[in-house]
């Protein structure tokens, strides 16, 4: 039988079987940065479908875009910044920048509904639905480079010590 030490370390530490894959899973900024986004996606598509199926007709499917994407993006920031990046300080300051990314996105999303909507004929839960993966992308950049992040401090520089890590 192979000892602790033989099997990787304390017996404790090591983390096997469904457990640690999870554990694993969720102590990846990306897994975390997917699942929350996936919530979100969730929440913001059904808002969307909830305005454009009851309000649609008033608002059209721009004011169902801009309603869901306001509602969802406040939900969002809160999500993001208390599971997915752990960061502290200025909320608001950090409120604006996240915001200033989700125009980004949706800017390509006002942009692209259109196209496919009235261009290509597409129906405007299928457009919108589409859209979002691409928006996805965006939002994961800019929130991890830019909303949230975080400060180097004087002494940290991006070079491996000499010697290796």
């Amino acid at each position: 039988m192979e000892t602790p030490a033989e099997l990787g370390g304390h017996p404790e530490k090591r983390r096997s079987g469904l457990r640690g894959l999870v554990v694993t899973l969720l102590n990846d900024q990306r897994v975390r940065f997917l699942m929350v986004g996936g919530t979100n996606t969730v929440v913001g598509f059904v808002l969307y479908a909830v305005l454009w199926l009851t309000l649609g007709h008033v608002i059209t499917y721009f004011g169902a875009l801009y309603g869901s994407y306001a509602l969802a993006s406040i939900l969002a920031f809160f999500l993001y910044r208390r599971f997915v990046f752990h960061v502290t300080g200025n909320a608001w300051t950090m409120f604006i920048r996240f915001q200033s990314v989700y125009i980004v996105s949706l800017v390509i999303n006002t942009l692209a509904l259109p196209l496919l909507i009235e261009v290509l004929g597409w129906n405007p839960l299928i457009a919108q639905f589409a859209i979002t993966f691409v928006t996805t992308m965006v939002s994961y950049v800019g929130h991890k480079f830019f909303s949230f992040r975080r400060k180097k401090l004087p002494f940290e520089n991006d070079e491996e010590p000499v010697g290796g890590p």
